[in-house]
């Protein structure tokens, strides 16, 4: 039997068909994956490889028509609507490329939004300062710069100490040097809390500062690499 200690998360076989009229679109195609307690993951595809669809499985934002995805010990195929909405409150922080704060509230109180709900958070100026933001905490949205404000949606996602952290183009929306302030955020936050993170971005550059680096490609991992040294963000360009 597999060693599964310290396994974050685990699938196998896992599909997703999608059905546009007459059409029948295999998104993923046998995903066969593995991620273990604090790693920190890049996985790179291009456009319609499957990437996106895999992170919103394992995030709880969809289902597999077929194969298993596990969350720890808890089999995620087999959660209603309900045990998938409380499974994302409890244990996973999501940032996407843009940043969805609310426009009106300052950036503590949006982080303030996800503390209220969660089972064990961590105080809002505590997130905020994991994210090099304390100094900006009585500041709206529009008075950050787009870095910042990214900056902000990762306090917002770690404020509810999550075991995991799924990040879709977190540095999508951003030149060079805003890209590596958000990153050695990510890295920073993967560090300090031990959530096992997994990062979505076409920009291979990225791919240098994680211990693994999954290529899918066609709905399947096509290659798995691990990085004999990781790079410091300060260390990449792009």
């Amino acid at each position: 039997m597999a060693d599964l200690r310290g396994v974050v998360f685990r699938t196998r076989g896992l599909k997703k068909v999608y059905r546009v009229g007459p059409l029948t679109v295999e998104a993923l195609r046998g995903v066969d994956f593995e991620a273990r307690s604090g790693e920190f993951v890049v996985i790179l595809g291009p456009s319609g490889s499957g990437k996106s669809t895999f992170l919103n499985i394992v995030g709880g934002l969809d289902s597999p028509s077929s194969g298993e995805v596990w969350f720890q010990d808890q089999d995620l195929s087999r959660l209603n609507e309900a045990g998938l909405t409380r499974y994302r409150r409890d244990h996973v922080g999501f940032v996407f490329q843009f940043y969805n704060l609310v426009p009106s509230l300052t950036a503590l109180e949006n982080v303030q939004l996800v503390t209220e709900i969660a089972r064990r958070p961590m105080k809002a100026d505590a997130a905020l300062d994991l994210v090099g933001l304390s100094d900006r905490r009585d500041h709206f949205p529009a008075q950050l710069s787009g870095g910042e404000q990214q900056r902000v949606a990762i306090a917002r996602a770690i404020a509810k100490n999550p075991e995991v952290l799924l990040c879709d183009e977190p540095t999508g929306a951003l030149d060079s040097a805003t890209g590596i302030r958000v990153l050695e955020a990510l890295a920073q936050v993967n560090e300090a809390i031990g959530a096992t993170t997994l990062i979505i971005t076409h920009n291979v550059a990225i791919s240098e500062t994680a211990h693994r680096v999954v290529r899918f490609a066609d709905g399947r991992i096509a290659l798995e690499t691990v990085n004999a040294r990781r790079k410091a963000p300060s260390e990449v360009t792009w």
